[in-house]
């Protein structure tokens, strides 16, 4: 960019430790915008994310608070609606850039708009969203999309989904993949000896998954492979995150199954936990059936965890060849899938030293780079 561009960031979407995938995206991508010559960062953020002294947005970018509690999902859409479109007016901005999906419509005004969608959830898998939050998007997301000059998805199969269900032109389309972060090597994760004697994790090998306790994350369809496997040679399957209404279910299944005393459900674990879980876990698979990015994928590869996923959506794209695929909708696959990555040695090793290198490729510092070309093309360039 031969000047200077001002962009305002929509974050008014977030509240610090609550709101997951997208705050790692902003807090990631921040920092490597601020770095890039030729950009002026003006970050809108809510009431609760002003309070976060230590965050990129009150730090490394100037920032302005909308007046609003993005917990309540009604002064959320307001936020976006009446106050992101005013702010970055008002701050001379010339480009929006929504990070979580939704944004100002058409009628709200303000600048030209830049939209990140990270999945098309409410579209592809309903079942994902619970209640009027999934009503919500099914309008908001649309209206947000028609309303930038450009869309950015974190994948491939993300870019089709909006071109399918929205009717986007795939030229305003562009697509920028997400990245992960390690730990300092120095991290001190929690071990494994201490894992496994106050999660109650026995002796069996460990099977992570790190898929969210919800319908499309397919975890039954794990539970029933499981069940196939003879207990004898049975992995103890971990699967953490927060609580959500779908874990009962999944506990009357594993009962049902007869796998209750190999899977555990320890609910949100501190990071030096999920650190150590990591190392402790001899592979990692993750079911689901839709995904926007799947980035418990590629944070197996970075780590030289061996894992395999579902070949649906986005995985594949993110996966390559550093990982084993299966069909979700077969527990029968996914079964010998996992019984391939615990028996053999060289395959293990193999998908371990594929995965570093297909790693590798995915930077925080090339997803800003590719931003920041979106928002050159949304401005003409």
């Amino acid at each position: 960019m031969s000047a200077a561009v001002r962009v305002a960031l929509n974050l008014v979407y977030l509240v610090p430790g609550e709101t997951g995938g997208m705050e790692v995206y902003a807090r990631e991508l921040l920092p490597r915008l601020a770095a890039l010559p030729g950009l002026e960062l003006v970050a809108i953020v809510s009431r609760r994310a002003a309070e976060d002294r230590d965050a990129p947005w009150n730090g490394i970018v100037q920032s302005v608070v909308a007046p609003v509690d993005a917990r309540d999902r009604k002064q959320w859409v307001w936020g976006e609606q009446r106050h992101v479109p005013r702010l970055a007016s008002w701050v001379r901005a010339d480009l929006v850039h929504s990070l979580a999906s939704t944004g100002p419509g058409r009628l709200a005004g303000g600048p030209p708009r830049v939209t990140t969608v990270h999945d098309l959830h409410y579209a592809v898998a309903p079942e994902a969203h619970f209640g009027l939050r999934g009503l919500g998007m099914r309008l908001l997301v649309p209206a947000a999309v028609r309303a930038s000059r450009r869309v950015i998805a974190d994948s491939q199969a993300t870019k089709d989904d909006v071109v399918r269900y929205i009717g986007t032109d795939p030229g305003a389309v562009d697509v920028v993949h997400l990245a992960t972060t390690l730990p300092p090597a120095d991290f001190p994760a929690t071990p494994e000896p201490e894992l496994r004697e106050r999660l109650g994790l026995g002796e069996r090998p460990l099977l992570l998954s790190l898929a969210a306790k919800r319908p499309h994350k397919n975890v039954e369809g794990l539970i029933d492979s499981l069940a196939q496997i003879p207990v004898e040679r049975r992995p103890l399957l971990v699967v953490p995150g927060y609580e959500t209404e779908h874990e009962a279910t999944l506990l009357t299944r594993a009962v049902e199954r007869g796998v209750s005393e190999q899977v555990r459900f320890p609910g949100w674990l501190s990071r030096a936990d999920v650190e150590g879980l990591w190392r402790a876990c001899t592979a990692h698979v993750f079911p689901s059936f839709y995904e926007g990015f799947g980035l418990p994928v590629l944070e197996a590869m970075a780590r030289g965890v061996p894992g395999a996923c579902s070949d649906r959506a986005s995985m594949p794209e993110v996966a390559g060849d550093a990982a084993l695929l299966f069909d979700p909708s077969e527990p029968q696959q996914i079964r010998s899938t996992v019984e391939r990555l615990l028996s053999d040695d060289e395959l293990r090793a193999r998908l371990r030293s594929a995965g570093l290198a297909r790693a590798a490729t995915f930077s925080w510092e090339r997803t800003a780079r590719e931003t920041a070309r979106a928002y050159e093309r949304a401005l003409g360039g």
